[in-house]
């Protein structure tokens, strides 16, 4: 495993993840590597579930795509 040294941590961070350690038994650096973990998963899951959720609502839309032809239309106020 590698050793990671963090310089110039603001004292209210630092109390903060103090606290959060006590909080859930853990030692200050295993409660810094755990979030760390959730920080970094986090995103990754999240823009995967987005994305999912996207390409299901784009499936439960029973709608005829928006076409150039039908988006000129529109502009112009012409009925199809």
């Amino acid at each position: 495993m590698v050793t990671l040294t963090v310089k110039n941590i603001p004292d209210s961070l630092y109390e903060k993840l103090k606290e959060a350690a006590q909080r859930n038994n853990n030692s200050l650096n295993d409660e810094i590597i755990k979030r760390l973990e959730c920080a970094l998963n986090q995103n990754t899951s999240d823009s995967e579930d987005f994305l999912q959720k996207v390409r299901e609502l784009r499936a439960s839309i029973h709608a005829p795509l928006l076409t150039d032809e039908i988006l000129r239309a529109i502009r112009t106020d012409k009925r199809m």
